[in-house]
């Protein structure tokens, strides 16, 4: 069994660039113990415990749409529900390592795992 370190997202809304292009797909890395040390040193951080979470995504994402470099300002600029599922799908991947979802089926209650895309959707 091989680790999986990346995770493939497709964000609900999208993030809009200053030109107005809209970019939804991205891939997510595991964080490694330095990606969620190291933002502790940032000014940022320290003045606003709940940056975090903005330097700890630009650090994760490693590709969104045809983005050339993913940084802080970009995570500020994403929706607020983008945002929300980055944050789900980190903790997701991070702590479960996968991206599924244990569901019921409603018509004969059958258990099986999905493995969940961007817009919560499968």
């Amino acid at each position: 069994m091989t680790l999986q370190t990346e995770f493939n997202f497709m964000l609900p809304h999208g993030y809009v660039d200053p030109s107005g292009n809209l970019h939804r797909e991205g891939v997510m890395r595991l964080a490694t113990a330095y990606d969620e040390i190291a933002p502790m040193k940032d000014p940022r951080v320290q003045a606003n415990p709940a940056y975090l979470v903005v330097i700890l995504l630009s650090r994760v994402i490693t590709r969104l749409g045809e983005l050339e470099h993913i940084n802080p300002k970009v995570i500020e600029g994403l929706f607020a529900g983008d945002f929300a599922f980055l944050q789900d799908f980190y903790r997701r991947v991070n702590e479960l390592g996968h991206a599924r979802v244990r569901v019921t089926c409603p018509e004969c209650e059958a258990h099986f795992d999905v493995e969940l895309n961007g817009s919560g959707e499968t």
